[in-house]
């Protein structure tokens, strides 16, 4: 029998026991990490795919996936005790989906399509790792159906707080004409927590709701709107337009949301670009008040409506979008910075493992090539000698003419960055066959290799020196702007204090904030723009767009802008060359009077410059690249001062105009001795 006295002393022991079982726990808990994380650290549960009538669950212990088995719809996120980060009130169709905007060729409208899957299969299954596909065929015969076979397929690893997803398109030989506008991934987060967009370390910020959204008058457009009332008083009086978050390709490895309770982002990060057509600079949208997270494979965004893939004449097509990962991760504090910056880390990390050694596709290839070489500048006018050719971008992408990987729109671009010396390598290159392409910043022109690559897994090909020659007739005499395909050199004028964006304060990249178009008239309301050559600053004196100006009854006016130059000798015989790199266009027209009067007469020189991309309007520094070249007769010019008009010409719309990239004239070219 145990006394009373012998009970005491066993609870007293079990009291110090769990006393210091407790400071055990405490310093074990003070000594772990405190960053960001998924899964509680060194656990790693198997991978589990369970099917129950229309649903098909996916769990790693970290994060649980619900899909609709009828559609391939992802009907809920699950994350550390959170039932859904999707937004419940939409329908479950509507809320993690692919989708394509297409048409029957001379047809205008285009088609909004929810890519919904009429077939479900488990491709692999086990403990570490499990991929499941849910496809859709085309019927055949029904004009209303896209002709393309679809696979979208879905990726669970275990220890991964996570899921990858990635879709084969197939057109097959001999199928119906389609034009392919729009592809892509879309998350719509749930309303009610995620409220903080971060889209780059420069570009983040609390965003309105939705239904704030909705109920503010639009502007211009129905994409911008001026918030009235929000919860938020910071945002208050200012725009939201989902064209300010737009990012070049080559920037767009990671972003997403945060919900600051509990503190938790989700993610879409990429690991290469091969996917996203257009090569490294084509623009396009990352998220946007919704909350939505997208991932964009394909759009006439900062293209126009002339881009995107046209399948004719039976065209057999076939390409992987993906694999694209979502990544969930969460602390106890209350800093976004810190998720952000372990969502930067976790992009590079999967850029390091790329390609993936784990989908199970033979339409992704694991094995695959490197090219690597060297790139020079030869350009006389600037030096003697071959330099190299630095921050580069050097490529490869599908057979054509020089500069035609920015139109391409059907197959995989692979691109990288000379360094200092113009070294560089392109790794992780499907099998297939490439033309090699290159252009560097501070040159005008495209380069192209001499002769295609065809790749084999586990080529290692080394092409050398290749030489560029960028395009030049003469010495140049004078120039405006630095050839970077971009406007962002030129004056950017400050935003109409009325008609700013919260994310956009701190002043970087004024380009994003809305309704610089009608700074123009501003700024030169009845006279126009003047830049004199040798004294004026291009910071400050060119405008970063040449736009319409607005008068009464909200019409717009061409503009003609001056350029006022001196010679100090002049070949009367010899034919003067005058380039000009556009970075963007609108319906651009220019016209060009030399010494002459643009009221009176008529123009010497007239260009069109095609394009419809529209970046006036979405906030894009440049659109579409492209360069026009004028030979100007000595005859008309003068020594000492001579004047260069240019006019462009479409100015009954506010949005018609473009950007330059720069302009350069250039002396005769010298004879030979």
């Amino acid at each position: 029998m145990v006394s009373v006295k012998q009970s005491r002393r066993t609870v007293a022991g079990w009291f110090v026991i769990a006393f210091h079982l407790l400071l055990l726990l405490d310093y074990s808990s003070a000594a772990a990490p405190k960053g960001p994380s998924g899964a509680p650290q060194g656990s790693c549960k198997p991978v589990k795919v369970e099917v129950v009538e229309d649903s098909v669950m996916m769990d790693n212990g970290i994060v649980s996936v619900n899909f609709s088995k009828s559609t391939g719809s992802i009907v809920g996120i699950k994350y550390q005790g959170i039932d859904n980060l999707l937004s419940t009130t939409n329908k479950e169709t509507d809320r993690g989906y692919w989708d394509i905007d297409w048409n029957r060729p001379n047809v205008k409208a285009s088609t909004s399509f929810k890519i919904l899957a009429t077939n479900f299969t488990v491709i692999s299954k086990a403990e570490n790792q499990a991929e499941i596909s849910f496809t859709k065929v085309f019927k055949t015969g029904d004009e209303t159906d896209i002709p393309i076979n679809f696979d979208k397929r879905f990726i669970m690893l275990a220890g991964s707080s996570g899921f990858y997803t990635y879709a084969i398109y197939d057109h097959p030989k001999g199928g119906p004409d389609v034009d392919i506008d729009q592809t892509r991934i879309v998350f719509k987060l749930s309303t009610t927590s995620f409220k903080y967009l971060a889209v780059s370390d420069k570009i983040q910020g609390d965003m309105p709701s939705y239904a704030e959204r909705e109920a503010s008058p639009k502007l211009a457009y129905k994409e911008a709107v001026l918030l009235k009332e929000t919860e938020n008083p910071k945002l208050k009086g200012k725009v939201d337009d989902k064209y300010a978050f737009a990012l070049e390709s080559q920037d767009m490895g990671v972003y997403g949301w945060i919900s600051p309770k509990p503190h938790v982002g989700f993610w879409v990060i990429t690991a290469s670009n091969e996917f996203r057509l257009g090569g490294p600079i084509k623009q396009d949208l990352t998220c946007h008040c919704g909350p939505f997270a997208l991932s964009m494979f394909l759009s006439l965004h900062y293209s126009g409506e002339h881009w995107g893939i046209k399948l004719r004449n039976g065209e057999a097509w076939r390409m992987v979008f993906g694999p694209v990962f979502a990544y969930v991760n969460s602390d106890t504090g209350t800093d976004h910075k810190t998720l952000w910056e372990d969502a930067k880390k976790k992009m590079l990390e999967e850029t390091k493992n790329w390609p993936y050694s784990f989908i199970k596709s033979d339409d992704y290839p694991i094995k695959r090539g490197t090219v690597s070489g060297r790139l020079l500048i030869h350009d006389v006018a600037l030096s003697k000698t071959d330099t190299p050719a630095k921050s580069a971008h050097v490529g490869l992408a599908a057979p054509g003419a020089a500069g035609s990987w920015q139109y391409e729109s059907k197959s995989y671009q692979f691109w990288t960055r000379t360094d200092d010396t113009g070294n560089f390598k392109i790794s992780a290159i499907r099998p297939g066959t490439y033309s090699l392409y290159a252009w560097a910043p501070g040159h005008l022109g495209d380069f192209i290799h001499k002769a295609n690559l065809t790749i084999k897994p586990g080529d290692d090909i080394k092409v050398g020196d290749l030489v560029f020659a960028p395009p030049r007739n003469g010495t140049t005499l004078w120039e405006i702007g630095t050839p970077d395909r971009r406007a962002w050199e030129f004056f950017i004028p400050d935003p109409v204090p009325e008609l700013q964006n919260s994310l956009l304060g701190n002043g970087t990249e004024k380009f994003r904030q809305y309704g610089l178009w009608d700074r123009y008239t501003d700024l030169y309301p009845k006279t126009d723009l003047v830049y004199n050559v040798g004294k004026s600053d291009p910071a400050k004196d060119w405008f970063f767009a040449h736009l319409n100006r607005k008068t009464g009854n909200n019409t717009y006016v061409a503009t003609i802008w001056t350029v006022t130059f001196p010679l100090e000798a002049v070949d009367a015989k010899g034919s003067y060359t005058l380039r000009i790199a556009v970075a963007s266009s609108t319906h651009g027209v220019l016209m060009i009077w030399v010494n002459s009067d643009a009221e009176k007469k008529k123009a010497n020189f007239e260009g069109r410059v095609e394009g419809r991309d529209n970046a006036i309007a979405r906030h894009g520094i440049h659109g579409l690249y492209a360069e026009v070249r004028f030979a100007i007769p000595g005859s008309v010019l003068v020594k000492g001062e001579n004047t260069l008009k240019i006019r462009q010409a479409k100015g009954e719309y506010v949005f018609d105009g473009v950007m330059y990239d720069y302009l350069r004239l250039e002396a005769p070219p010298q004879k030979s001795t």
